[in-house]
């Protein structure tokens, strides 16, 4: 009687372990969701328009994503010191960062990572941004854009426009107003924004290119005096767009998109898709994000985005560049 009760109790042990295993497994198996602080990397430096805008956007995400997020700010080289950290980290789901696009896009034709597209999983887009052409407020020689262009082909060569860095953005659509206008110019690579604005406040610099919520600090210091659109912008309803005036014909500016290193599973992609699409649509983040153009597009829209991008970055490498 006691060898069968003490069989009995043995069978029991092993099958309350069996179920446990089976639970821990279910756990293991179970939804991603991060067990510490997320960093997340920004290939630019602490006070650069991608670094605000990250920050305000982790500052609402870590409600939904249950952890602390952590900026990383890895700035150098037009942003693929960044970029080649991101793409090497753990596809842990503990890592993620931003990649700017078409300056990721260009990072990549000009060899500066060793990096692809195919080394990153996008999660989503949250920023979009449309280029404009300013001038200084108070240059009287360029009262509109006709202006300004009349004086480039008058004086080929000679005017200069600060850049937010060689091929970055800022430059390739001072080179597409450039090339669709029919004149050609000096580019003055800066930094970043910032500093491409203060060049052309300075008087170093006759023109630049920048995005809508570039200039909203010095909006009383420059002159917009064209969009790049197909469409006028309804925050700028009186500036025409480049199209309108005859000169290049399509949409150009800059997307900021969060992505994680390639190798992350499908349950990290979904979790942080779910949980910035929430952030972004959360009132109070809208609120405080209302001076930039939030556009959430979900992972599988954003991948399509990068791959456009790539294609059209790496088409301006044969007849785009005049120099």
């Amino acid at each position: 009687m006691k060898k069968l009760i003490a069989l009995i109790l043995a069978l029991c042990m092993v099958f309350a372990l069996c179920a446990c295993g089976a639970a821990g497994s279910k756990a293991n198996d179970g939804p991603f969701k991060p067990n510490g602080p997320v960093t997340m990397i920004v290939a630019y430096k602490a006070g650069n328009g991608t670094d605000i805008t990250a920050r305000i956007l982790a500052k609402y995400a870590e409600k939904y994503i249950g952890q602390t997020i952590i900026i990383d700010n890895q700035d150098g080289g037009s942003g693929s010191k960044g970029w080649s950290k991101l793409a090497s980290a753990k596809p842990d789901g503990m890592t993620i960062g931003f990649i700017n696009l078409p300056n990721f896009n260009s990072s990549i034709v000009k060899g500066l990572g060793t990096y692809t597209i195919d080394s990153f999983a996008p999660i989503c887009n949250h920023v979009t941004e449309t280029s404009i052409v300013v001038v200084r407020a108070d240059d009287d020689r360029f009262p509109d854009l006709n202006a300004l262009v009349e004086y480039g082909k008058a004086h080929d060569g000679e005017l200069i426009a600060s850049t937010n860095g060689a091929q970055a953005s800022n430059h390739i659509g001072a080179q597409a107003f450039a090339n669709s206008a029919g004149f050609t110019y000096k580019a003055v690579p800066k930094g970043n924004t910032n500093e491409e604005l203060t060049s052309l406040l300075g008087k170093e610099a006759d023109f630049c290119v920048v995005k809508v919520p570039d200039i909203g600090s010095v909006a009383d210091s420059v002159k917009v005096l064209a969009v790049f659109g197909t469409d006028r912008l309804p925050e700028l309803p009186d500036v025409p767009t480049l199209a309108e005036l005859g000169f290049y014909q399509d949409w150009l500016g800059s997307s900021r998109c969060v992505a994680a290193p390639a190798g992350v599973s499908e349950e990290v992609i979904k979790f942080y898709e779910e949980a910035f699409k929430a952030a972004m649509e959360d009132p109070e983040y809208l609120a405080e994000a209302s001076s930039f153009a939030t556009d959430y597009k979900d992972a599988a829209a954003t991948t399509e985005l990068v791959k456009q991008q790539q294609a059209f970055t790496e088409g301006l490498a044969t007849g785009f560049w005049y120099d």
